[in-house]
């Protein structure tokens, strides 16, 4: 269950999709837009990604970390397009039995998805901008 999207991110329906009795823990976590990056002020973001690959890698990340980390469910949704500061870029939701799978199911999603994602960012400054690549 993970999918890209144009428009804002609603975290509680994330969070809803993962719960279930078995789990004594969820854990959300929602990487925003800041307004500041290697020294510049940037003033928004855009993404790009080729869809049907994105989509699958996303998906395989999610249960990967499901997998490896004992978590119940694993979801996430990424931003496509225009994404202003403040406004969340991706989020990601997990349950587990216990607190530690959870936390570390989500980071392991976020470090995935930075690493290996077909997606691309683009930051946009006062004065020009400029395409940042993959772990940004």
């Amino acid at each position: 269950m993970a999918y890209l999207v144009e428009g804002p991110i609603d975290a509680a329906a994330l969070e809803a999709e993962v719960r279930t009795p078995a789990a004594g823990a969820v854990v959300v976590f929602t990487g925003t837009a800041r307004e500041e990056t290697r020294g510049k002020r940037v003033v928004r973001l855009f993404y790009e990604a080729y869809h049907g690959m994105a989509e699958k890698r996303l998906a395989e990340i999610c249960e990967e970390a499901r997998a490896a980390h004992g978590a119940l469910r694993v979801t996430l949704r990424h931003r496509v397009g225009t994404v202003e500061i403040g406004e969340a870029a991706v989020v990601i939701a997990a349950s587990a039995a216990h607190r530690a799978a959870a936390f570390d199911a989500c980071r392991a999603v976020i470090e995935e998805v930075k690493r290996s994602a077909p997606l691309w960012k683009k930051e946009h400054y006062g004065d020009g901008s400029a395409w940042i690549g993959r772990g940004s």
